[in-house]
């Protein structure tokens, strides 16, 4: 028996106990953060009143006042059993970190805890590992990490001790921002002033803030942790480089939504309850629709709360999956030939009120609100569709985007029939027939009604609009969206502005305040109408038909990144105070380094992999055939007749396995050739030549290596198999 066979049959026989755990969600749901309720425990009602009028009107906090919340975090951190504190923040690596500082300090009188206010704003971690894109020189270490108090506190947890962690931005000893939170917490403070501003034509007087709110699908897979050990593919790149299909995959469409099995649904209620702890809403979790393929989903909160959340969803799952002797896959294509995983983004915008600005309201202003900031979202996405696809872009989704379960790399807008006839009404200037059903009054003669919930939902379009919000469809399961999220807030702050001067201009012509609205847009819908698609995304008429609305379609991860440094794009994010030139340039630095170094670290890996598993497993196999068709030839030789055709298929099995190996070694020597010919390209050079050169023969050797793993024996190929590795659990 082969290790392969062996530990199927283990993993076959694995059963874990039942452990009694607490189910309560009252009595555990934000039970590690430093929330609301522990706030006014450990500190002055004053203060805690001073903290909520700095997040809700930016009126800073007093440095006595930042003292003493430090004092009532480390007193709610010790009696958690934390001993240690860290500033958690998001470097442009898209992934978290944290450097742990002690509460321990030595006096006179030996061991205190101590942590103060200037602790708790300001921590100064070695920021020279962290990429920064050209902002600082490598031996300038100096970085600071800055407390975001709009994002609470909480405490992490491992077998043998608690530490306290404090949201926070990361920036250069300059300023420039070297993480991905700031620019969102920047996209907020300029959506929000749009906002308000068009608000305010609206007689909205009494708003003060707008915030954007999401809420982000959280895509998976779950496999064996025994299968993940034996794959360097998996364990170096987080998906298979090379693996032939099962015969059976997703075609019977019997995971979508099925039963749960045991094994990952206490996996799951693990998580919940691990989430629930640090005060993640997650509201939904079901099967997924490729094999052993699941999904989180949670409740919208703000952006900047749900980013972080989503931060640290990620991390718990991937901790969980281990105490259940499972490995948690985040890559948006850990397996060839099934559904990848996505992210889908849920965006909303709402004021401080709590209104949802994207539901249509109870009066004919507020509706024709509700159209004017459709209009701005709609020409928001035509005029800025690059940065939106490269706000998505990764080596991950690369594989992803265009597949039959992602929206291809074109943008489009689906509205949804009812909320496209209203618009089409506005644009043309008269009047169309509705269904009985459309129940809301715009109170403007030539609009119809319409029913509030205006829309099915088109599962292939990138960015549908779904009754209430948005849902960005495009993002990759393992990205922080903190940038989707920036890129969306921005470019609709400044449409949000140009639709309010637009306005503004025509009621200064004498214009009715309703005929201004509406002509203005009806301009926005024409300039826009290319945008917009409800049809099939997956298909190849859509394709060419986005081809003749002239609408971006860049497959390539490298090449999209270049939207960020666009000259009109570098101006549209220096205007909004969002990211300033430089840090425009260092983003598209470190993304294009990053996406270099993991094709690099996954074309190596194969190369391991052929070596060490495919080829040597093939020429076993190749003895195999060759010692019993050299025993056929001596048994005929010796006068025993046997089929010639029979004879003549034995001679054909092992040309064709020998043709196999062939091909695989051909093609990875050929790899292993250009990348030492490749060394010495840079920057978009060579993420061009890995795209259009290195991809397309990593491709070749995985189609030859698939097709010799479909022929050799069980017992002779070692790599855990798709049909193993997909539904064995």
């Amino acid at each position: 028996m082969s290790i392969r066979q062996e530990i199927i049959n283990t993993i076959a026989r694995t059963r874990f106990e039942k452990v009694e755990k607490p189910r309560s969600l009252k009595s555990i749901y934000g039970i590690n953060t430093f929330n609301v309720q522990s706030m006014k425990e450990f500190i002055k009602i004053k203060t805690y009143t001073a903290f909520r009028q700095w997040i809700d009107d930016g009126k800073q906090i007093s440095s006595v006042q930042a003292d003493e919340i430090a004092e009532g975090m480390k007193k709610w951190a010790l009696a958690k059993g934390a001993v240690y504190y860290t500033h958690w923040f998001q470097p442009m690596t898209g992934l978290t970190a944290e450097k742990h500082d002690g509460f321990i300090s030595l006096t006179a009188k030996g061991v205190i805890e101590k942590f103060s206010g200037s602790n708790l704003i300001l921590g100064e971690p070695d920021a020279s590992s962290f990429p920064s894109g050209g902002i600082r020189t490598t031996f300038e270490a100096r970085g600071y990490t800055a407390w975001d108090p709009s994002s609470p506190a909480f405490i992490i947890e491992c077998e043998l001790g608690k530490t306290l962690c404090i949201p926070s931005i990361f920036v250069s000893y300059n300023g420039e921002a070297l993480d991905k939170k700031l620019p969102l917490l920047r996209s907020e403070e300029a959506l929000s002033g749009s906002a308000v501003r068009l608000l305010k034509l609206f007689g909205k007087k009494d708003v003060k803030r707008v915030k954007s709110s999401c809420g982000a699908e959280q895509e998976y897979f779950l496999i064996d942790e025994k299968y993940f050990r034996m794959r360097q593919d998996l364990l170096l790149c987080g998906r298979t480089l090379a693996g032939a299909a099962s015969p059976k995959g997703q075609q019977m469409e019997d995971q979508y939504f099925g039963s749960i099995k045991d094994r990952v649904l206490n996996y799951m209620s693990d998580v919940t309850e691990e989430a629930y702890k640090l005060g993640i809403p997650i509201k939904t979790r079901h099967n997924e629709v490729a094999p052993n393929q699941f999904e989180f989903a949670p409740i919208f909160e703000e952006s900047n709360i749900a980013a972080d959340h989503n931060q640290l969803l990620m991390d718990v799952m991937k901790k969980i999956a281990l105490r259940h002797g499972l490995v948690c896959l985040l890559h948006e294509k850990p397996f060839a030939g099934i559904n990848g995983s996505g992210k889908h983004i849920n965006w909303s915008i709402e004021d401080n009120s709590g209104n949802n600005l994207l539901s249509p309201g109870s009066t004919p202003r507020d509706n024709l609100q509700f159209l004017a900031i459709i209009a701005a979202i709609l020409r928001a996405v035509y005029r800025h569709q690059g940065l939106l696809r490269a706000s998505v872009a990764s080596a991950g989704n690369e594989h992803r985007l265009g597949a039959n379960e992602a929206p291809p790399a074109i943008m489009s807008v689906s509205l949804g029939s009812q909320l496209t006839a209203i618009l089409d009404t506005v644009e043309k200037k008269k009047k169309v027939e509705l269904s009985k059903k459309d129940i809301v009054d715009l109170g403007v003669g030539r609009l119809p009604t319409f029913n509030r919930d205006m829309t099915d939902r088109n599962r292939t379009s990138p960015f549908a609009f779904t009754g209430n919000k948005f849902e960005f469809r495009a993002p990759g399961s393992a990205q922080n969206i903190s940038t989707p999220v920036m890129v969306l807030n921005t470019i609709i702050a400044e449409s949000l502005d140009y639709i309010t001067g637009s306005i503004e201009e025509r009621l200064k012509k004498n214009k009715k305040f309703n005929d201004a609205v509406l002509g203005v847009i009806g301009e926005f819908i024409k300039e826009s109408r290319d945008i917009c698609f409800d049809g099939n995304n997956y298909s190849g008429e859509w394709k060419k038909e986005a081809a003749k609305r002239g609408l971006e379609n860049e497959p390539s991860t490298a090449a999209s990144f270049k939207s960020f440094i666009r000259e009109d794009h570098v101006s549209l994010f220096k205007r909004y105070k969002v990211l300033s030139r430089d840090e425009l340039v260092a983003r598209h630095n470190v993304w294009l380094e990053m996406y270099v170094k993991l094709i690099n670290i996954e074309a190596r890996t194969l190369k391991e992999m052929v070596d060490s598993n495919i080829v040597p497993s093939g020429i076993k196999y190749q003895g195999v055939l060759a010692q019993n068709l050299r025993i056929l030839m001596q048994v005929s030789e010796s006068g025993l007749e046997l089929d010639k055709t029979s004879l003549d298929d034995q001679k054909k099995h092992l040309v064709d396995i020998t043709s196999m190996i062939y091909f695989v070694r051909r093609n990875t020597q050929e790899m292993t050739k250009l990348l030492e010919e490749l060394k010495g390209l840079s920057g978009e050079r060579k993420a061009k030549a890995y795209f259009e050169k290195l991809k397309p023969l990593m491709g070749h050797i995985r189609k030859h290596s698939d097709e010799l793993e479909s022929v050799l024996p069980d017992d002779i190929w070692n790599l855990p198999k798709y049909r193993e590795m997909l539904f064995i659990i």
